[in-house]
């Protein structure tokens, strides 16, 4: 099950230095609520690593500090790095794409 982020437990996510993977979304977005179900997939397939969605209409600094411009965005950290962004409505194998590359480095 995906986590629900607020700014301070992403940021928490983040500094671990654990792969972890954000959903950013909005409640009026379309694409967002369509993507919702394939990143709770996404955390079902992987249960050892941290990811989790963030509503930036309720939590906007971690969404301003790494400049996401356009909803859903999903972005994948490894080692405190940004190694990773999706921006988009995109397929549960193009974001097991991006996490595995993240989880090989």
């Amino acid at each position: 099950m995906a986590l629900q982020f607020t700014d301070q437990t992403a940021r928490e996510a983040i500094e671990s230095g654990k792969i972890t993977v954000i959903d950013f979304w909005a409640t009026w977005c379309g694409p967002c609520l369509k993507l919702g179900p394939t990143v709770e997939e996404l955390a079902e397939k992987y249960p050892d690593v941290t990811i989790g969605k963030l509503n930036i209409e309720e939590n906007d600094e971690i969404a301003s500090e790494q400049r996401v411009r356009n909803i859903p965005t999903v972005l994948f950290f490894k080692n405190g790095e940004l190694k990773e962004r999706s921006v988009g409505l995109v397929s549960l194998q193009v974001l097991e794409e991006k996490l595995n590359k993240v989880i090989a480095e």
